[in-house]
């Protein structure tokens, strides 16, 4: 199971969110927590209006909803609204929301079983509830406790525990025409938003292409730019804007720019101490071997380390971003470092690729040096060039046994080396 937890300042917006897929037919309402009587004895003004008053006790608290979904694996699709009730009101009551009005809606809109559950961080008493960490502390613990209790399939000690954490609510790489353009963008920035520490527009950018969706601004003297709007796109395989873009503000989140810009500066605070993770896997992919930029983004991909190159339209790098699907933490390569700009890491590249290349003819001139003379027909016939033939196992093997062979013989010693042999005493000799 995968919770993720999100507050907002609109309980209207989170509500008519999921009022909106029950009357598409594609999410029903399975029930509620604190409510005078049963969902299905509920009118949707009476649903709203229970939230809307506990929320009016202090109105202090600015982010006061609370959106939660539970998204499970895809083969639990059997879990029958009882369970899924159960599962909700356990959820609650462990993460401190038990005593809360809360709606719990079941959707059939994605390749995985899932229920959204809202409610509000106002107490009866009008004080507010702390959700600062939840995520990774009460809502954690209670994931574990309700996979074990229900016999749910875990979240960790599985191959696919990088992926659940990358794609917690089915979201994947959007191919144009297969979905619905405003459904299938707003999975992925509801996986993306607020799980990813970015500071940037670039960064967060980074992160969303690898889904195939872009925020775009716009060029700086269209409308959308002067009035400091954002829409979001979908890519295509090779990353072109096709489609109608939407609007940040036809998303029930709102993710604007305004809402960005607030993340930004919220996301440089928290993430300075994960910059050494990438640092120190880029500065040891460069150690040992001569290393392309092709094998330093393979090599740190396998890190979980995402390399995202900007380039011109002539094909030119211009900038690199790093994501780091492990901490979630985004890094324009200048923030890192000089070295680790787009401009060194090329330069470090070439050096490192240059230096390999030199080592390999040094070694081919000692390797053909050290063999036994031979005829130049013999030579045409059995010489082996390891360097040209790409074999470089076998020649840093010989390279090895050169640069470890003794050049004298072990049984000669120089005589300015030797020392003057001390003359054995004789039996009953004196020294005089």
């Amino acid at each position: 199971m995968v919770a993720i937890i999100k507050t907002g300042n609109s309980i209207h917006n989170i509500f008519n969110y999921n009022e909106n897929k029950v009357k598409q037919e594609v999410a029903a309402c399975i029930g509620e927590g604190n409510y005078p009587a049963d969902a299905d004895q509920l009118s949707t003004t009476m649903k709203l209006n229970r939230l809307l008053k506990q929320a009016s006790l202090n109105e202090n608290v600015k982010r006061n909803s609370v959106h939660i979904s539970l998204n499970f694996d895809p083969s639990e699709s059997n879990l029958t609204k009882e369970k899924l009730m159960n599962i909700a009101n356990t959820y609650m009551e462990q993460i401190g929301f038990g005593k809360q009005p809360y709606l719990v809606y079941q959707h059939h809109d994605a390749g995985h079983p899932h229920i959204h559950i809202i409610s509000i961080k106002i107490r009866e008493d009008g004080s507010r509830i702390d959700t600062q960490n939840i995520g990774r502390n009460q809502s954690e613990t209670a994931r574990k406790t309700i996979e074990k209790s229900f016999g749910l399939t875990a979240a960790e000690g599985r191959e696919k525990k990088q992926n659940q954490k990358l794609q917690p609510i089915s979201m994947g790489k959007i191919e144009y025409g297969k979905t619905e353009t405003k459904k299938a963008i707003a999975n992925v920035l509801t996986g993306v938003l607020n799980s990813y520490r970015y500071s940037s527009l670039p960064e967060l950018n980074a992160v969303l292409q690898q889904y195939n969706v872009y925020a775009d601004r716009g060029s700086g003297n269209s409308r959308i730019f002067q009035k400091k709007g954002l829409v979001y796109r979908i890519l295509d395989r090779e990353g072109k804007p096709i489609g109608i873009p939407i609007k940040a503000s036809d998303f029930y989140n709102k993710p604007t720019l305004k809402f960005l810009e607030e993340r930004f500066v919220a996301n440089k605070t928290n993430k300075l101490s994960d910059r050494n993770r990438i640092k120190n896997a880029i500065d040891l992919a460069f150690t040992g071997k001569g290393t392309s930029l092709p094998d330093l983004i393979k090599v740190l991909k396998k890190d979980g380390i995402h390399i995202v190159l900007r380039k011109n339209t002539e094909g030119l790098i211009y900038g690199i971003t790093y994501v780091d699907h492990s901490t979630q933490c985004v890094f324009n390569g200048s923030t890192l470092g000089k070295q680790y700009s787009a401009k060194e890491i090329q330069e470090r590249c070439e050096l490192s690729t240059a230096g390999k290349q030199k080592i390999s003819d040094s070694l081919r001139d000692k390797l053909q040096k050290s063999e036994s003379p031979k005829t130049n027909q013999e030579n045409k016939k059995t010489s082996f060039d390891p360097v040209l033939s790409g074999n470089y196992e076998k020649l840093f093997e010989k390279m090895t046994e050169i640069l470890t062979q003794s050049e004298q013989s072990t049984a000669y010693i120089p005589k300015q080396l030797k020392g003057k042999r001390k003359k054995k005493k004789r039996r009953g000799q004196s020294d005089n």
